[in-house]
């Protein structure tokens, strides 16, 4: 457990900084959102593509791998789908609970995945990412379409926007410009590749710092029992299920690790605009953000000890 909790102790300090100064407003007016901006399209991108244009993708057991990771996703976002009516959640409460099971914060988990088990946790990750990251997006998209939330907000402009966006998702383009380079044998030759590696060397902790940012602890007074059924599927149900179809897949070694620290994930700060553009509950959005990120600080660690992770 100590030696989870020191590779993990580093990532929840500077999620911990960025909530200090976020509180204190520093540096103020819109820094931080700019700054996120450039993280998740230049930053995050150039790390995922210079981790899988020079990786050994071939020691990935990608297909298994997918059958843990999105037999999960598909298999909760059913189940509370299937639910819905039992559980007598307003559409809108509904669509942001969906959101904090199935979303994951992909700082933390390449972070992670990185502090824990080096340059072949981070490849891994980088797979995993360009599995989920569509997954997830289509699946959340869904839910807001069939719980009729977006006939309020602009119907078919919303959903051919969110559409356009999935299109365009900077992580999803990086994945698929590294797999490119990395098959076809070009690869990243100097200096682009040295470039490449530094600018993606900045994605991590920065990304971290404004995930601290992004949190709004005053919206926990918001939370009831939408967030408390949306965290324990996400941080102690989806874990376990992980670990059933993995052990059904044949999923072992690191593969099976990173795919546990990914479902031990609290769910991504993205899914707040999302909740805002779709007809969501935006304030329970930033309660779940909030909360679910406080507390994998506590069940991440567990979760892996449990699980047996190094």
């Amino acid at each position: 457990m100590s030696s989870i909790v020191g590779a993990l102790a580093p990532l929840f300090a500077l999620i911990a900084l960025g909530a200090a100064l976020g509180w204190a407003r520093f540096p103020g007016g819109d820094f931080w959102p700019r700054l996120e901006r450039v993280i998740y399209y230049l930053l995050f991108p150039a790390m995922l593509v210079a981790t899988l244009a020079s990786a050994d993708v071939s020691q990935v057991s990608v297909l298994p791998l997918a059958a843990t990771l999105l037999g999960t996703m598909i298999a909760l976002g059913a189940a509370l789908w299937l639910t819905r009516k039992r559980l007598a959640l307003s559409p809108p409460v509904f669509t942001s609970a969906f959101q904090g099971v199935v979303r994951f914060n992909t700082y933390v988990g390449v972070a992670g995945a990185g502090a824990l088990y080096g340059e072949p946790g981070l490849t891994v990750a980088a797979v995993a990412i360009a599995l989920m990251v569509p997954t997830a997006n289509i699946l959340c998209v869904l839910a807001f379409i069939v719980s009729g939330t977006t006939s309020d907000h602009q119907g078919p402009a919303s959903m051919s926007k969110s559409a356009l966006a999935l299109a365009r998702n900077p992580l999803i383009l990086a994945c698929l410009v590294g797999v490119a380079l990395n098959w076809s044998g070009i690869g990243l030759p100097d200096p682009g590749a040295s470039a490449i590696a530094l600018l993606g060397q900045a994605a991590l902790p920065l990304g971290l710092v404004a995930v601290g940012v992004a949190l709004r602890p005053k919206a926990l007074w918001r939370s009831g029992r939408a967030f408390w059924l949306s965290s324990a599927l996400k941080l102690v149900i989806t874990p376990i299920l992980v670990l059933a179809l993995a052990w059904l897949a044949g999923l072992h070694g690191v593969d099976r690790q990173v795919a546990l620290l990914f479902a031990a994930l609290p769910t991504a700060t993205s899914a707040y605009i999302l909740a805002r553009q779709l007809g969501g509950d935006a304030e329970l959005m930033a309660a779940i953000i909030t909360g679910q990120t406080l507390l994998a600080m506590l069940t991440m660690p567990v979760m892996l000890q449990l699980a047996g992770a190094p």
